[in-house]
């Protein structure tokens, strides 16, 4: 059964809630900060020279995209925290898994440029996201609803590094 719960239990009062969200959003924030030194160095030199699909968007767009879906995946966090189901331990350790996995991708591919690597860890990613979102929906559907378009883009970056591995 998915319940929706709007319960303070445990969060206490006051400015409490809002530092955790404020944690939140500076724990996903710096799991893309990891991988932007290797993206650096890599883009105008490494990544140019590869052959990618025509469906490759420009460099600027990831930039954008991700500073909002860790958003998405901080707020998603912090709904999950706020509720007293005995169940968002768990979950929060699954989302903390994944999020680690997230920042583990840009070194793989642009730091180590092993792009075969990258796309089996970025399965393994998907899979973590996937559950991570399950477990979220369960528990509040506002946060797994927030969490969907991070799990629609790790698919379209799976696609992406999938065809980057087969065309070079």
């Amino acid at each position: 059964m998915t319940t929706i719960s709007h319960s303070h239990t445990g969060t206490g009062s006051g400015a409490r809630p809002w530092l955790a969200l404020a944690g939140f959003v500076a724990a996903c924030q710096l799991a893309g900060i990891v991988g932007i030194p290797f993206n650096e160095r890599a883009i105008d030199t490494w990544y140019d020279t590869l052959a990618k699909p025509s469906f490759n968007p420009p460099s600027w767009v990831f930039g954008p995209v991700w500073t909002t879906l860790y958003v998405l995946m901080a707020v998603a966090a912090w709904l999950v925290w706020r509720t007293d189901d005995r169940r968002r331990r768990t979950a929060l350790a699954l989302f903390a898994g994944q999020l680690l996995l997230n920042a583990l991708w840009s070194p793989l591919f642009f730091g180590a440029r092993l792009p075969g690597w990258a796309l089996a860890e970025i399965v393994v990613l998907w899979l973590a996201v996937a559950l991570t979102t399950s477990w979220f929906w369960s528990i509040d559907r506002r946060a797994g609803a927030l969490l969907v378009p991070y799990l629609a883009w790790v698919s379209f970056a799976a696609v992406l590094n999938a065809e980057i591995v087969r065309l070079n």
